[in-house]
């Protein structure tokens, strides 16, 4: 379990501990560990691409400058510091082209490393993070040198957390995030296996690493020699993981997702906006946003980012979060190729967010123990709580007000044909949704600073303060 996060405290990995100091994270490391470091810093690919920003930087750092209250007890025999990373996500809030992406980065790094004696034991997403729309690997003591005709034991791994769920989504259009988030060990052969027809059996990579892996684990499984043994056993070669990666590499940037049609993904320009409505709300939440300079803003169903990009303008940084992964995925691509990079898009169902997962609950933490927010944008989204996810409207507010920030929230009456729409066929129990009602929730949970109906009548946005 090798990540950085945000919150104070440490935890225990293989490669060592890590802790946080003044909000920089250090990791302690075993001798092993630091002995793998010391010839990955020798390496030229190493600070190649730490410089490119696809390794986090990472120094070496001598214990006598944290005090011995601030590291961890334990022997041990050095200590690095990481450049830090804005949010940590995991792979269940990850787009489909943001899986990929990810795992096309760990195949790099680990075609990489192999040509100058390492490569990357571990092979999950969960060591990779973002800055904004970019991949970013944190997990540094993954590199190790290779042993002569030892194989790559990260294989399994990198085909649980990364090609299954990849190809589960392109070829049978299953969404791969709650399964990820069901079982953080991924999926398995025999369940990708299971799941895939016959027919798929002749698309690229099935055969070779579903369903061989299925029949090698069934055969193999139950033998007291360890996988890796076996491998090692069979004569692998330095050539030969290097082979495989590369054809993992053609594979993996192949796969295309192509989403079905989604009533999220048009929305910014199919809904009951008029011109003058459109124009006043990007106005306000223009204001709203020139306050001042805010640490980090969460835009809350966030669409296809339009005030995501808005708030990224006065925001050092932007988490846009989105239910519909369609939608995410547009978003992401457009940030890859166009900016800002501050933004982060994320597949969040804020009716069922992201909980804490793993061992005692603290190997994958909560959506907001990761982090909380100086501004929330919640733009035509209380409706869709209240109506669509049965949220008790008070409930919601005071979710809201719990993030601790400046608030700017949209209120969309009954008439608005969005509403009406919800409702179509809903037998009406919302009797909490009501403007008088929900500007007295507003007022017990925030200081109103402003409020504006826009020019339709039919919607009304608030600044506030909790």
């Amino acid at each position: 379990m090798s990540e950085i996060r945000t919150e104070p405290g440490s935890y225990r990995d293989r490669h060592g501990r890590v802790f946080y100091k003044d909000s920089a994270v250090y990791r302690a490391l075993s001798r092993h560990s630091l002995t793998a470091w010391e010839t990955l810093e020798k390496t030229r690919f190493f600070p190649r691409l730490v410089e490119e920003g696809l390794i986090v930087g990472t120094q070496r750092v001598d214990a006598a400058e944290l005090a011995s209250s601030e590291t961890p007890p334990g022997d041990w025999a050095g200590i690095l510091r990481h450049e830090t990373v804005p949010y940590v996500s995991y792979p269940y809030e990850w787009s489909f082209q943001m899986l990929q992406d990810a795992a096309l980065l760990q195949l790099r790094l680990i075609s990489e490393s192999l040509a100058e004696g390492m490569i990357l034991k571990d092979a999950t997403p969960y060591n990779v993070q973002w800055n904004g729309a970019r991949p970013v690997f944190i997990d540094i003591p993954s590199f190790e040198p290779l042993p002569p005709g030892e194989a790559w034991t990260g294989y399994r791994q990198f085909c649980s957390l990364y090609l299954y769920p990849l190809m589960l989504q392109a070829y049978r259009n299953l969404p791969f995030q709650h399964w990820l988030r069901g079982s953080l060990d991924g999926i398995s052969p025999r369940e990708c296996r299971d799941v895939l027809s016959t027919r798929d059996l002749f698309r690229s990579g099935v055969l070779l690493h579903v369903w061989l892996q299925s029949r090698f684990q069934e055969k193999y499984g139950a033998r007291r020699e360890s996988t890796a043994q076996l491998l090692k056993d069979a004569g692998f070669s330095r050539k030969a993981i290097l082979s495989n990666v590369r054809r993992l590499t053609r594979m993996v940037s192949r796969l295309r997702w192509t989403p079905p049609a989604s009533q999220w993904t048009g929305y910014a320009g199919d809904n009951s906006y008029s011109q003058p409505d459109r124009e006043a709300k990007r106005e306000f939440v223009r204001w709203a946003v020139g306050r001042r300079r805010w640490e980090t803003t969460w835009d809350l169903g966030a669409n296809t980012g339009d005030y995501s990009r808005l708030a990224a303008a006065g925001s050092e940084y932007v988490l846009a979060m989105e239910r519909d992964s369609a939608s995410v995925d547009l978003l992401y691509r457009d940030l890859r190729r166009e900016g800002p990079g501050n933004i982060l898009p994320l597949v969040v169902n804020l009716a069922d967010p992201s909980p804490s997962l793993g061992w005692r609950c603290t190997e994958r933490t909560s959506l907001t123990r990761r982090g909380t927010p100086e501004l929330v944008l919640c733009l035509a989204l209380i409706h869709h709580m209240i109506i669509d996810a049965n949220i008790p409207l008070e409930e919601f507010i005071e979710w809201l007000s719990g993030l601790g920030g400046s608030l700017v929230i949209e209120f969309v009456r009954r008439d608005d044909p969005m509403v009406r729409m919800l409702l179509r066929n809903k037998e009406d129990q919302y009797t909490d949704y009501r403007m008088d009602y929900f500007e007295e929730c507003l007022g017990k949970f925030f200081r109103v600073h402003r409020r504006q109906e826009l020019p339709s009548g039919s919607r009304v946005l608030y600044f506030s303060e909790a």
